[in-house]
């Protein structure tokens, strides 16, 4: 049970006395300015930096945010106009009460992307948001040039009763009941090697506990979960058209689950969309955990540039 528990620890957060202010008031302040957008009854908030021909739209993991990519913005802005969202249900946008499937999230995406009148889009999803783009990059071909995807989820396969029994484990109440000494743990399962900077995101996802809007975002992870493994990509990766890069760190401890698949290793999984997908590629970033763009920047940036000017 302990490799269970690891599986949902980086996704759940404490409990404790509700503030009036909500999240967007409460989270510190992202490294570059937020912009707002509304899309339909949605507030959307967004980071934009630099003026390149081609965009890079940056779409985060669970119980993450657009500043995920903070460090991936500071050295691609000079070259490449960088987009970054915060996900409806997570950061400083709107958390309704709907379904928060991959399909859901890709679809708000394609809205915020057309709104915005963004071209030349190269869509880098991570993790949840590696899921959702697929379903983007699939559905709407015409408006994704290109498609990276960093420790993406939804590659591995799960039993009807191994997602029930993910359910019942993760709950709302459980999200919301999760000590500080645990939330540090869990963020320590993201990393091979911890960077100092998480500390900052640590402290915010203590802080927001106090939100008053913080059920609502516990509700939305909860659904993000189930929309991940009901809303599955398998089939989606032979109708991609775009030349992917699939980027993992070589040590990441959350992909594959190490309880419900324990024979798979993360390289196996890896090689999941690259026998799918025509124009594909897979690398490993040595030393590297599940959040790997922001534990090895220097490398991951590299990748991602080199795909990006391949012909």
């Amino acid at each position: 049970m302990k490799q269970l528990s690891m599986f949902f620890a980086f996704i759940l957060i404490n409990a404790c006395v509700y503030s009036q202010k909500p999240m967007k008031e409460l989270l510190s302040d992202y490294d570059f300015q937020g912009h707002k957008i509304t899309l339909n009854d949605l507030e959307v908030n967004y980071i934009k930096e630099g003026s390149g021909e081609k965009t890079l739209v940056f779409v985060h993991g669970l119980s993450s945010n657009a500043d995920a990519w903070s460090k991936n913005i500071e050295a691609l802005k000079t070259t490449y106009t960088c987009v970054a969202l915060d996900l409806p249900g997570y950061g400083k946008s709107s958390k309704p009460d709907v379904n928060y499937t991959p399909t859901y999230f890709a679809e708000v995406v394609f809205q915020f992307i057309e709104k915005l009148k963004l071209q030349n889009v190269v869509l880098i999803g991570h993790s949840m948001g590696g899921q959702a783009s697929v379903k983007l990059a699939s559905q709407h071909p015409e408006t994704i040039k290109k498609l990276i995807l960093v420790a993406p989820a939804g590659l591995e396969q799960f039993s009807e009763a191994s997602a029930k029994m993910m359910a019942s484990f993760l709950t709302e109440e459980s999200v919301k009941n999760t000590s500080e000494a645990q939330i540090v743990k869990n963020y320590a399962l993201n990393f091979y090697e911890q960077p100092e900077e998480v500390s900052k995101i640590i402290a915010d996802r203590i802080r927001i506990i106090e939100a008053s809007d913080f059920d609502a975002h516990c509700n939305a992870i909860v659904k993000s979960v189930s929309g991940m493994l009901h809303d599955p990509i398998a089939n989606d990766f032979q109708s991609l058209s775009q030349p992917t890069l699939v980027i993992f760190g070589d040590q990441d401890m959350l992909i594959p689950n190490r309880y419900f698949n324990p024979t798979l290793t993360t390289k196996t999984v890896g090689e999941i969309p690259l026998n799918q997908i025509k124009n594909s590629r897979l690398e490993f970033v040595e030393n590297a955990g599940h959040f790997v763009q922001f534990e090895k920047p220097l490398e991951v940036n590299a990748l991602i540039e080199e795909f990006i000017e391949e012909k």
